[in-house]
C-alpha cells in the first residue's frame, strides 16, 4: 500500500541514513525527504537511493535554489520539497524529471505554483492556516491536486485534516529527531501508519 506519507529527517547524518530509511520502510513509509539545512545531505540522499531507490521515493527539502535541484538530481533523488513557492525551483525540478511538492499558504501562492509545474502543494505551515483553511482552498483548487500539510498533522489529527480535503501528510519530529534510534523511528512510524491507514484507507 502507498501512503501519502513524506518522512522529514531534518538532522539525520549519513551514517545513519540507511537504518532510519529501512525502518521507515518496514513500517509503511515509502517517502523520504533530507532537508538540505541537514548534515551532508547529499551524501544521505545517495546512500539511501542506492540503497531503496527501487523501494521508495526520496528526495529533499527545504530545496531553494536551482543549484540545490541539480545536486539532489546529481545524487539520485527524485523528490523535491521547498518552504515556499518559487516559480525557478519548480521548473528546474519539472526539467530535471523529479516530482515538485513546494511550500504554499495562500490561493495566490497554490495557482502560482500549479502554473510553474507543482505535481503537489505543500500548506506551510499547516498548524497556522487550520483544516479551515485547508477547506477554503480545496474548494478552489483543482480536485486532482494533491495538498499535504506539513507542520502540524499527526496522528491526534489527522481525522480533521481529512476531513478539510488534505490528502497526505509531511511528518517530522513526530517521526525524526537527531539522537533517535532506527528502532525508536521505527516505532514511532508504526504508531502513525496505524493512525493514517485508520483515518485515510
Amino acid at each position: 500500500m502507498s501512503r501519502n506519507l513524506i518522512a522529514i529527517l531534518r538532522g539525520i547524518k549519513p551514517d545513519e541514513a540507511l537504518s532510519i530509511s529501512q525502518a521507515l520502510l518496514e513500517a509503511g513509509i515509502t517517502a523520504i525527504e533530507v532537508p538540505l539545512n541537514s548534515p551532508q545531505p547529499f551524501d544521505s540522499i545517495a546512500a539511501m537511493v542506492r540503497e531503496f531507490g527501487s523501494d521508495a521515493l526520496i528526495g529533499a527539502g527545504t530545496v531553494l535554489s536551482e543549484k540545490d535541484v541539480a545536486d539532489v538530481a546529481r545524487a539520485g533523488g527524485k523528490l523535491i520539497v521547498s518552504p515556499n513557492c518559487d516559480a525557478a525551483v519548480i521548473g528546474a525540478t519539472k526539467a530535471a524529471s523529479l516530482q515538485s511538492f513546494p511550500g504554499v499558504f495562500t490561493a495566490t501562492e497554490c495557482f502560482a505554483a500549479l502554473k510553474a509545474g507543482a505535481d503537489g502543494l505543500k500548506i506551510f505551515p499547516a498548524a497556522i492556516m487550520g483544516p479551515a483553511g485547508v477547506s477554503a482552498l480545496k474548494a478552489v483548487l483543482p480536485s486532482s491536486v494533491p495538498v499535504y500539510a506539513v507542520g502540524g498533522a499527526g496522528p491526534d489529527n489527522f481525522a480533521q485534516w481529512r476531513a478539510a480535503g488534505a490528502d497526505g501528510f509531511g511528518i517530522g519530529t513526530a517521526l525524526y529527531t537527531p539522537g533517535l534510534t532506527a528502532k525508536e523511528v521505527g516505532e514511532r512510524a508504526r504508531k502513525l501508519v496505524l493512525a493514517y491507514d485508520e483515518v485515510m484507507a
